[in-house]
């Protein structure tokens, strides 16, 4: 990237880090604005406790967490580190909490990051102040530490500083000046600063940033509670600031960590303590700094304190020194708020971002600036991925705040948010309710995950349903295996509302412009309909998108969701010669698959639907009764497919014409869960799931979609050079030998005693009797072929790799 003038609003943790890793990069036009003084600015970097547990289920956080130790290992100051690596205990008090602590370990070891799961004799060994009588056990990660943020802000803002990068504090952000769309300046108190580009690290001010360019950033700053203890009697002879491993209790929501001769322990276990940013002083206004909010003593001193007391016995004698109720932000998914805005050009997040995280983030905006994407997936923290739903206060809020009071729960892929529901839903609904459906948000619409209205085929297919036990049978129910079966046999009506952004793209350059964008040739015939990539700068893949060609100039796509419409949206070119028009909220989509689909289709319409007037991939503008549809034939996980999408007032008749005409093949409503469980079974890999933008396309076998003959497209020059390289990974299906484990995703997969990849998805395929899972191995033990485990809940389970499967990509 040519040099631009970069204005960083925010001199915390993040933008001094982003600072430093675009200074790295070679930008030297860089001002940071601070409205607090340097560099203690009293935002969250000034009050953290600074506690790094790098590990966890999310490959994107863990990764981020890993990169910052790395960095602040590095920089230290007259001998004083900017980390402390004393390593990290989790204790069980639970069963259930000590299952997951092993299936996090066997995570770490997915994530390439080591984690042990010890006895409580064990655990007293790493930390000799934690009671063995009050716990099952625990998991130790040797890696983790204390992170010194003002230390570590300090050393990197000089570096930034010798590079040419100027700091202003007590500097207030009055303003924000637009043109056409494009960030021009930064208004401050100080006077004018001119930009071509904005990063907002504001912190929990972020908002109000946010809302000088009319850009929602949808975070709920909390109080946290936070104290020190007075001097334990075990600690009297410590020298040192930390040398004792850190402690979280999540069973009781807790965390500790030494502070020379007492500990600091925080508590999530109170209620929760939102606060508006319109609240939050200016430093200078109040006796504390602005992060920190008085300290509620009737929040902790009743069973926090006795559960602090019953896993540190010593701090009985010790006693309370004092307590503050910090600030901290947290979204509606618990994920930081990345990127560049969709809705302004040039105004860059970096927000909702903990210490743990910090430096993470910085080198990943900094190679996202300057490279056009960042080495590091971020599509889950991209803060383009919220609808307009999802940035109502009202939305963000309350699911921000559920998200607080379930931060240490034990986290199940399938549990449902309880708030901010019913805020998307299709017109099917409430057919779907009278049915009996069960619900979860898929994309903020209410999703069927399946029906108990079909009960009754639980007995149908009894001796061939695989009966799930523990962790797997949670948040689940036969019915969908039986879904899943008849949808093989006879044929469901599936709800898609859900499953895709859709989009119109037309225009005098909108073919141009889609092959700009995509690996295939596009120049479809009308009527036609095929998949393609999406490739960022740096040839990962940005989405597999469906491509259906309505006119000479007219395309409607199917992508993945708001961060890949976000993508075209942003490629979009100033002319006029191009228009994007997003009809998720105007319409609505219905699929009828399995074996009866076109014998359902032909009797409804026998003109319409007579086989010899469609092919496969074949798009048609029809009427199906009175409702006008956009009609695809295809065929989906190995059996038939028709989808249709028409506008939402028609949707209702739409699934009444299909359910009732399709009754007497037995078509049945199914949901979801049904439809994933097809997809694993068929060999289907899924954007998102299997693969994201750290993956070419020949490393998951997706290298028919692409045309090297085009003469250009993004992400073509960098796909060549990691050709020729060869790929770090490959996708690949696997069987495992006991039908009865069904795993979850994530878990290792061994080649002998080493770690070679890990489980993306999961399921059971009915054809053959076994359980089938996709991972992402190293390319030397899949061509090695030899026999692998999978580790699952601490136990290892044999696999082998499928021989001639041919994968279908959807």
């Amino acid at each position: 990237m040519a040099q631009k003038k970069i204005v960083i609003i925010g001199a915390g943790v993040v933008g001094c880090s982003t600072a430093y890793y675009l200074s790295k990069m070679g930008q030297r036009d860089i001002t940071v604005i601070e409205q607090g003084p340097l560099f203690e600015t009293g935002g969250s970097t000034s009050h953290a406790p600074g506690l790094v547990f790098q590990l966890s289920f999310s490959k994107v956080l863990t990764t981020l967490a890993s990169q910052t130790v790395e960095t602040f290992k590095e920089l230290s100051s007259d001998g004083q580190p900017s980390f402390y690596s004393v390593g990290s205990l989790e204790v069980a008090n639970t069963q259930e909490r000590l299952e997951d602590l092993k299936r996090k370990a066997g995570v770490g070891t997915s994530w390439g990051m080591e984690a042990y799961v010890l006895s409580p004799e064990e655990c007293v060994e790493k930390c000799s102040l934690i009671n063995p009588d009050n716990i099952l056990g625990g998991l130790y990660v040797p890696s983790d530490g204390i992170a010194k943020p003002l230390r570590a802000v300090d050393i990197m803002a000089k570096f930034a500083e010798s590079c040419g990068t100027k700091f202003y504090g007590h500097t207030e952000v009055t303003g924000i000046k637009v043109v056409d769309g494009q960030v021009k300046a930064v208004e401050t108190n100080a006077g004018s600063f001119e930009a071509d580009l904005i990063i907002c690290c504001a912190g929990f001010w972020g908002p109000r940033i946010g809302e000088m360019v009319g850009v929602t950033i949808p975070l709920q700053p909390i109080a946290h509670q936070y104290i020190f203890s007075n001097d334990l009697e075990e600690l009297a002879s410590e020298s040192g600031e930390v040398t004792i491993p850190l402690i979280r209790d999540q069973d009781n929501a807790m965390y500790f960590r030494q502070v020379f001769n007492g500990l600091g322990i925080g508590s999530y276990q109170h209620r929760p303590l939102p606060v508006e940013v319109s609240e939050i002083t200016k430093y200078g206004e109040g006796k504390e700094m602005p992060s920190v909010k008085p300290f509620t003593p009737e929040d902790f001193f009743e069973k926090p304190w006795q559960d602090a007391q019953g896993l540190i016995p010593g701090l009985t004698q010790a006693g309370v020194k004092k307590g503050i109720n910090g600030i901290f932000s947290f979204t509606p998914d618990g994920m930081p708020l990345l990127g560049e805005s969709q809705k302004v050009r040039g105004f860059w997040v970096a927000e909702a971002i903990w210490v743990t995280h910090s430096a993470g983030v910085g080198k990943a905006m900094a190679e996202w600036i300057v490279n056009g994407a960042p080495t590091l997936d971020l599509e889950l923290c991209d803060i383009n991925r919220f609808d307009t739903y999802a940035q109502s206060p009202a939305y963000y809020k309350k699911r921000s705040i559920e998200n607080y009071e379930k931060v240490y729960d034990i986290h199940h892929p399938f549990m449902p948010p309880e708030t901010s529901r019913d805020m998307r839903v299709s017109p099917y609904h409430m057919r779907q309710k009278a049915l009996g459906a069960h619900f979860n948000e898929k994309s903020g619409w209410e999703q069927p995950q399946w029906y108990e209205a079909n009960d009754s085929l639980v007995a149908m297919y009894e001796n061939m349903i695989l009966k799930r036990t523990g962790w797997a049978a949670k948040y689940w129910s036969p019915i969908i295996e039986a879904e899943h079966l008849h949808t093989r046999q006879y044929a469901g009506l599936y709800d898609m509302t859900a499953a895709k952004k859709r989009l119109e793209i037309s225009g005098e350059g909108a073919l141009e412009f889609l092959q700009q964008l995509t690996t295939s040739n596009i120049d479809i015939p009308i009527g036609h309909a095929m998949s393609t990539l999406m490739l960022h700068e740096l040839a990962g893949i940005k989405d597999e998108i469906k491509v259906i060609r309505t006119a000479a100039t007219t395309f409607f796509i199917l992508c993945t969701g708001a961060v890949e419409a976000s993508w075209l949206k942003k490629h979009l070119p100033v002319s006029n010669r191009v228009v994007i028009q997003d009809l998720t909220a105007s319409t609505c989509s219905l699929s009828v698959i399995g074996a009866k689909a076109s014998e359902i289709m032909y009797s409804l319409d026998p003109r319409t639907f007579t086989r010899s007037k469609w092919e496969l991939g074949q798009a048609k503008e029809i009427f199906i009764g009175n409702v006008p549809v956009l009609a695809i034939y295809d065929s989906y996980v190995g059996t038939q497919r028709w989808e249709f999408f028409t506008t939402l007032d028609q949707g209702l008749q739409l699934w009444d014409l299909l359910f009732n005409v399709g009754e007497q093949y037995q078509l049945i409503a199914a949901g979801d869960r049904a439809l994933e469980n097809l997809r694993i079974e068929s060999l289907s890999f899924r954007n998102g799931k299997d693969f994201w933008s750290e993956h070419d396309p020949y490393e998951v076998g997706l290298d028919h979609m692409v045309d090297l003959t085009k003469s250009t497209f993004i992400g073509k020059t960098a796909l060549l050079d990691r050709k020729e390289k060869g790929p770090k990974l490959l996708l690949t299906p696997l069987i495992l030998d006991d039908p009865s484990i069904v795993v979850m995703g994530y878990e290792p997969v061994f080649d002998e005693e080493k770690a070679s990849g890990f489980v993306t998805s999961a399921g059971y395929d009915y054809s053959m009797g076994k359980g089938i899972v996709y991972a992402l191995l190293l390319p030397e033990t899949v061509n090695k072929g030899n026999e692998l485990s999978i580790e699952y809940f601490g136990q290892r389970y044999t696999t082998k790799i499928m021989s001639n499967s041919a994968v279908i990509t959807k």
